[in-house]
């Protein structure tokens, strides 16, 4: 198990050693790129730290022209993963006042207003995947939508965040195990799409992970006076509660790439999906969200698979950097090579170390646990 430096706790030492790691000519406009990265402005800002602002800050200058405008953005692709990095302008904006920032989120929100949708409202998860909504979207872009609704736009716009949140989990939830399906095709036209409800074929832990870290962040924006759209929200929150605890692996703590088949061959705990989970968990305990009856029971799971994720997934260098293992690479659906979303496809996608995705959810999930 990881020896802790109970002078720097975990999130603190990996954000500092992805810092050691990431040049600013390798920044992306890239939704995991935007993940990590928000992560550590959120954590510089909490403990105070200027090196660590101003080194995300730098990362974004990379990407963010002076006029605004935004190097290797397409808005014509029309693709949510590029709404994602957008969330960090926000905090950009707010501490440093540079009007570039705000000219990049206008941008941003330009393409959302256009955004092509399914004929129930949705927003396709990309151009080139028409009549398709996906877990993944929900994250991508609809957390920056409700940032953009509370700074800039009109709170009228919530009722368009709530709708993609109550729409997907209409669509995607499955009556059995209340668990998620990765995607939706209200056309079912896709190969991997059921013919009678258009869901993908299985559970897969990230996308679930994402809508998740959504609600709650979403959540987290919506101020209590808007209360019939928290309302709506914190309903889907706590029906997700149970069977995410359900599917926990209660020996690791952990959770598994495709939730509901732990025993199933080449199936593994992952690790961004573990992480996303207990952030969570323990953000719904500390906005209230949860009853005090189901506290302890939520707090314990998170914990325990935090416990997981330090034992199991974190490695020490000679250094003293700290790296995460078992994220999965990326898992799609349909396009070319084609992905038939069945359980052979999920379990062939590498595994890889020190994955964005990964270490942007273990830093959120550490500040949480900090935070207890």
């Amino acid at each position: 198990m990881l020896a802790i430096d109970r002078s720097k706790p975990p999130s603190e030492r990996m954000a500092r050693s992805v810092m050691s790691r990431y040049e600013p000519s390798q920044m992306m406009w890239h939704y995991e790129h935007g993940l990590v990265l928000q992560s550590i402005l959120i954590l510089g800002e909490k403990i105070g730290s200027a090196e660590m602002c101003h080194w995300v800050k730098i990362m974004y200058d990379t990407k963010i022209k002076e006029d605004g405008s935004i190097d290797t953005y397409r808005r014509d692709e029309y693709n949510l993963d590029q709404i994602n990095p957008g969330k960090t302008l926000f905090l950009l904006h707010k501490k440093y006042g540079e009007e570039k920032y705000r000219t990049a989120i206008e941008a941003l929100m330009e393409q959302l207003r256009h955004h092509p949708r399914t004929k129930t409202g949705g927003f396709w998860h990309k151009n080139i995947y028409p009549w398709q909504m996906w877990l993944d979207g929900v994250y991508m872009a609809d957390v920056f939508h409700a940032r953009y609704a509370a700074e800039y736009g009109d709170t009228v716009d919530f009722d368009d965040v709530v709708h993609q949140f109550v729409l997907m989990e209409s669509r995607a939830r499955d009556r059995e195990t209340g668990l998620l399906y990765h995607a939706w095709d209200e056309a079912r036209k896709q190969l991997w799409a059921n013919p009678e409800t258009g869901c993908s074929p299985h559970f897969w832990g990230r996308a679930m992970g994402w809508y998740c870290m959504a609600l709650a962040d979403v959540l987290d924006i919506i101020s209590p006076e808007y209360q019939k759209h928290r309302e709506s929200l914190e309903a889907i929150a706590r029906r997700l509660v149970a069977p995410i605890l359900k599917f926990q692996d209660k020996k690791s703590g952990l959770w598994y790439q495709i939730l509901d088949r732990p025993a199933n061959g080449q199936n593994y705990t992952e690790s961004s999906a573990s992480c996303m989970f207990i952030y969570f968990l323990l953000k719904l305990i500390r906005m209230g969200v949860v009853s005090k009856i189901d506290k302890k029971l939520i707090e314990d799971a998170a914990l325990l698979a935090y416990q997981g994720i330090l034992r199991e997934k974190i490695h020490e260098d000679e250094s003293g950097e700290l790296h995460l293992i078992d994220t999965c690479s990326v898992a799609g659906l349909g396009g070319n090579p084609y992905r038939d979303g069945s359980y052979e496809y999920y379990l062939s996608e590498p595994k890889r170390t020190n994955d964005f995705k990964g270490l942007g959810s273990f830093i959120l999930a550490s500040m949480e646990v900090e935070s207890i």
